[in-house]
């Protein structure tokens, strides 16, 4: 699983950058613009983000406009379903407005700050994604 984290704030960025190291591959960067380019190099290169997890609230570029641009080139590009990236909006925010929002503007899901691992890792198996951990569990079977 290819992960992408988009986060202004150093110590959140690097919070969820850990948590999303043990599901998969994971790059991060630090603002909306960061995060555009990230997301049409993969498609460039044929290996896109299985998930990005994107903060709402950033300077310039907000995490909503980020998921709007995201949506509108998945349409344009007329990506199927199963090949759009699942997009997890992070936020300090817990108001329905906010969340709302970001729900018809084409989130997948969302985590509210502070967070943990256990709250990342229950909205990533959600959305059907496992741990490294899960993978290779589930690999072994018993005679």
């Amino acid at each position: 699983m290819k992960i992408l984290v988009v986060d202004d704030e150093f110590v959140s960025r690097k919070k969820m950058k850990k948590i999303m190291e043990t599901f998969g591959k994971c790059e991060a960067v630090n603002s909306g613009s960061g995060a555009m380019i990230a997301f049409r190099r993969a498609w460039e290169n044929r290996d896109p983000f299985d998930v990005i997890a994107l903060d709402i609230s950033m300077p310039e570029m907000d995490g909503k406009e980020v998921l709007l641009k995201i949506r509108q080139i998945e349409r344009e590009g007329k990506f199927p379903g199963e090949k759009q990236v699942k997009i997890l909006m992070v936020t300090s925010h817990s108001d329905k407005d906010t969340i709302i929002t970001c729900i018809q503007t084409g989130c997948d899901d969302y985590i509210v700050k502070p967070f943990d691992r256990e709250i990342v890792a229950k909205k990533l198996e959600k959305l059907g994604f496992k741990s490294r951990e899960q993978r290779t569990r589930s690999s072994f079977f018993i005679i």
